[in-house]
């Protein structure tokens, strides 16, 4: 792959990081709920409001409101029956690898220890990754890693320019693996990083300090040493996640 294919597709990433991919008045609604829902709001064994009372606070139509309820019912979120309405299920119920399941979750009311599965998530699946890159990544692969981390280091500071190329860096890994049920998780990878990039978004420090163990992670998968790559990105996953911590016990702080 081509070192412009690298940056292209981290362009397209930018979208994503500024905000929801869904927009309009289908996205508010299904948001809205949503949010009720994981927020508590909404508890298990409730019924969801009066169909007319959505439709008029959001100005949707009932068959609008109803693609709603399927889109949630298809993350396991709530049921529809016969006579008794629409309900909320259990969360044990609840598809919570749904990219906008995990983003209603990891909101701004966000605490450490919420913040703590995340990247438990990310360890189970990243540093296995990188592992398996290091013994079957492809030159023009480890190529394309470089051109990302040229891109990151040209960004420096700004945390905007930054997060797009650190973004794509963490999916081309997924996908150097050469497993396929792996590269098939960079949707699941994405979300869980631009949550961490909202999380810190507020962190003076920027990512610029992390930039030393991304160039460690692609030098250690081009001397093909996987349990090299394996202890860079466990090192890097676990300095995200206090930059997490320490992002949100500042943002605590300012609170009180």
């Amino acid at each position: 792959m081509k070192n412009g294919d690298a940056l292209s597709r981290a362009s397209r990433t930018r979208p994503r990081i500024e905000g929801s991919a869904r927009s309009g008045l289908h996205a508010r609604l299904l948001n809205e709920i949503g949010l009720s829902i994981v927020r508590g709001e909404l508890v298990p064994g409730d019924q969801l409001p009066n169909g007319d009372d959505w439709s008029a606070a959001f100005g949707a139509s009932r068959t609008g409101l109803r693609e709603v309820v399927k889109v949630l019912a298809g993350k396991g979120m709530v049921e529809m029956r016969p006579r008794t309405g629409t309900r909320v299920r259990p969360r044990k119920d609840w598809n919570f690898l749904d990219p906008d399941v995990l983003l209603w979750r990891f909101s701004a009311r966000t605490t450490a220890e919420e913040a703590r599965s995340l990247f438990e998530l990310r360890r189970a699946i990243e540093p296995m990754a990188g592992a398996l890159a290091a013994e079957r990544a492809s030159a023009e692969q480890i190529a394309e890693l470089r051109a990302l981390l040229d891109e990151m280091e040209q960004a420096g500071s700004d945390g905007e320019r930054f997060a797009v190329p650190d973004l794509a860096f963490h999916q081309a890994i997924l996908h150097m693996s050469g497993n396929e049920l792996i590269g098939s998780l960079s949707a699941l990878i994405e979300t869980a990083l631009v949550i961490s990039f909202r999380l810190t978004d507020d962190n003076p420090a920027g990512q610029v300090h992390s930039l030393g163990l991304h160039r460690r992670i692609v030098e250690t998968i081009e001397q093909r040493d996987p349990a090299a790559t394996t202890k860079a990105l466990i090192a890097l996953l676990d300095g995200a996640e206090e930059d997490v911590r320490a992002s949100l016990e500042a943002r605590l702080s300012r609170l009180k």
